[in-house]
């Protein structure tokens, strides 16, 4: 399984990227909402992503494809995309062409006329989409343009600090950060996971707008 791939920038596609590795060079796929975020690298740039590794299967073989990401928030992202019957990685691709954190925020608010004009994805897709989705993706809606089983029988102060790191990745300021945790936890102090922090702080910061 490859789970990131580093190379020189070859030459952008409309939605993928051609990296050079060794001699090798590999055509990834990238949604438009994170080759939006690449627009500054440049043929020649040194590049390096995370990558969803999966094959595409015809009748006679399977192909193997490569989905790259700027970070694992944006691949964790599209793994939860995926689960929507229906819509496999190259839809998901296509669909994901506005900020993950818009989409996130249309479907916990049940904004059926958005997702519906994503690529690919038509008025009863985005209604599968919000069934399946609504109230998973809080945390994705405070990116700047996970549920991880590891986190059950962790302290309150592991969860705190791994939300917080999660906050910092999603360029918020470590102080900005502890103040969303804390103030969340003192809402609900029953929040056991940092899925359910990250929830809950979106949650807050969605009511006071």
């Amino acid at each position: 399984m490859i789970s990131s791939i580093k190379g020189i920038l070859v030459q952008k596609k409309e939605l993928s990227l051609i990296i050079e590795i060794g001699g090798f060079r590999y055509d990834v796929l990238v949604p438009m909402s994170v080759l939006n975020e690449l627009k500054d690298k440049k043929e020649g740039d040194e590049i390096e992503l995370i990558t969803f590794h999966y094959y595409a299967l015809d009748p006679s073989k399977g192909i193997p494809m490569l989905i790259g990401f700027t970070n694992e928030v944006e691949k964790e992202f599209f793994e939860k995309f995926i689960t929507v019957s229906g819509i496999g990685p190259k839809a998901a691709v296509k669909a994901l062409n506005r900020p993950i954190s818009e989409i996130a925020r249309a479907i916990d608010s049940s904004d059926l006329e958005f997702l519906k004009k994503l690529p690919r994805i038509g008025e009863q897709k985005a209604k599968e989409i919000i069934a399946k989705l609504q109230g998973k993706v809080g945390k994705y809606g405070l990116m700047q343009d996970s549920f991880d089983p590891s986190d059950m029988g962790k302290s309150k102060k592991d969860v705190q600090e791994e939300a917080i790191q999660i906050l910092i990745q999603l360029q918020y300021r470590k102080q900005e950060a502890q103040e969303m945790v804390k103030k969340a936890m003192d809402r609900d102090p029953g929040i056991s996971t940092s899925e359910e922090l990250l929830n809950e702080v979106y949650r807050q910061r969605r009511q006071a707008r």
